[in-house]
């Protein structure tokens, strides 16, 4: 470099920390041969008006107080241009590419300006079609992700009730834990709970939201999840608070769920049941509501049909699939449902990703510690671009209220919903 320039402060620094972001500044080429120029070009026309300076491995790209992309040899700079989407997360993760200056800014900006347009890029789309099946294949290698241990989610999740879904925010004060109290009452008023009322929930987690609505609603739970660590965790969690004889927590399919019961509820799983499996579950909420029943479905979801990002696909979220919201009403569709309500919750879902963000960087160590450094540097990128798809627009969280089409004895109004509301 022709001149010194202070070292730029890695990801996860304290916020007071991080340099004021500027305009996008040209930088030097010195040493780069013909095709490092022109893989560089091609990078640089996806990033249109995003306020970034890449670094090279050479040192040659550089410069003050912006956030810095720095690619530390040829080979990950060719992996970024043929799949940047699944590339980036594995390189990043790896440690041969490091970010510097405001991640959340960086991620955000790349969500509303990145560009897929060029001739080059439209040629690499076609071809990673056709290599699809690679994708699939590396699963075998993966961490599933709620097979990683409690101790790990405990690390940054909220304590008392280990809700690892969208949280509610009635006001820009209220913190995680608070706001994920909150979530639990905002979705017991919409379902109208009353005590004694029976409960089936569908993926239910470390069991916390079970818990709190039979402690603090009085109602009757059966909560299924087939994972068995989250399962016996719930079950413990049950008799501290003395709620065994109120909460059965069940370690099977949501599919195999019998009986009829006064509410369905399901926070945070149609994600994952797939988009070939809506019919079913359709079938299911019907058969397990009585005729004066109601339900809610909470998922994260989209505006339309786009791929699904290929690297969260991969390495922490396999099989995931966030649906648009026809698709997600669709499930009530020829089954006897009528939809009341649709609330869309993204921007919650940014503020809670803040705050489990804020918690995970806190314990980063202790992350490296039970992991290693590849790891905890995966599930920060993933949290962090989370929340930059939230803020982007690019995910949405929509909560969707239905009863049986006949059921005629409910609020009209949504005053029950916002207890605190004027107007």
């Amino acid at each position: 470099m022709s001149r010194s320039t202070p070292e730029p402060e890695p990801l996860g620094v304290p916020k007071n920390r991080v340099d004021q972001r500027r305009k996008l500044t040209a930088t030097r080429r010195n040493g780069l041969t013909t095709l490092d120029k022109w893989l560089l070009s091609q990078i640089e026309k996806r990033l249109v008006n995003i306020p970034l300076c890449i670094q090279l491995w050479d040192q040659s790209t550089m410069s003050d107080n912006v956030p810095t992309v720095r690619i530390h040899d040829r080979g990950a700079l060719i992996r970024l241009i043929f799949n940047p989407e699944l590339e980036f997360g594995d390189l990043y993760s790896s440690g041969r590419i490091e970010c510097f200056g405001n991640f959340d800014e960086l991620i955000e900006s790349a969500y509303n300006y990145v560009k897929d347009t060029t001739t080059f890029a439209r040629l690499i789309r076609r071809l990673r079609k056709l290599a699809a099946p690679d994708l699939a294949q590396s699963r075998r290698n993966i961490h599933h992700h709620y097979d990683i241990g409690n101790d790990f989610y405990k690390l940054w999740l909220d304590e008392k009730a280990m809700q690892y879904t969208c949280a509610y925010y009635p006001s820009d004060s209220v913190d995680l834990e608070t706001a994920q109290q909150e979530k639990m009452h905002h979705v017991c008023r919409k379902l109208w709970l009353k005590p004694n009322d029976t409960v089936v929930e569908a993926g239910c987690g470390w069991g916390g939201f079970a818990l709190f609505m039979a402690q603090h609603y009085g109602v009757k739970v059966r909560a299924f999840n087939i994972s068995h660590e989250q399962i016996l965790h719930a079950r413990e969690w049950a008799k501290q608070k003395n709620l065994s004889d109120r909460v059965e927590f069940v370690e099977d399919d949501y599919r195999n769920v019998v009986g009829q019961y006064d509410v369905f509820v399901s926070i945070g799983m149609l994600e994952h049941v797939g988009r070939a499996n809506y019919q079913e579950l359709g079938k299911i909420i019907k058969r397990s509501l009585k005729q004066t029943g109601r339900g809610l479905v909470h998922s994260i979801g989209r505006d339309k049909k786009i791929p699904f990002n290929p690297w969260i696909a991969k390495r922490i979220f396999p099989g995931a699939y966030p649906p648009t919201l026809k698709e997600m009403t669709s499930l009530f569709e020829n089954s006897d449902l009528s939809v009341l309500d649709i609330e869309n919750l993204r921007l919650h879902y940014a503020k809670t990703l803040k705050g489990w963000l804020d918690r995970y960087e806190e314990n980063m160590d202790e992350v490296r510690r039970m992991f290693d450094d590849t790891f905890a540097r995966a599930w920060r990128l993933y949290l962090a671009g989370s929340r930059g798809a939230f803020k982007a627009g690019s995910l949405q969280l929509f909560q969707i209220l239905f009863t049986r089409s006949s059921f005629n004895e409910i609020p009209s109004t949504r005053a029950r919903i916002y207890p605190n509301s004027h107007g």
